[in-house]
């Protein structure tokens, strides 16, 4: 059973892409309209983790290179 807590936090809750209060429906959103924004955002790659390249990885890279080369020439 809800309490009075859960319903508050729902109803201060807004949407992420407008920050209209959401709707029960589309939440966490206040729309389909806003889902659909979000949706095109993650599958255009607009929310993207920035990450750095490890040194090991390039490294491990320009390894098969080399050894790709040695094969080749025989």
């Amino acid at each position: 059973m809800p309490d009075a807590d859960d319903s508050e936090r729902r109803a201060q809750a807004v949407c992420p892409i407008c920050g209209k209060p959401t709707e029960t429906r589309w939440r966490p959103f206040c729309s389909k309209r806003c889902a659909d924004v979000d949706l095109h955002r993650w599958l255009s790659g607009g929310y993207v983790i920035p990450a750095a390249e490890e040194a090991g990885e390039d490294a491990g890279e320009n390894a098969g290179d080399e050894r790709d080369a040695d094969t080749e020439r025989g």
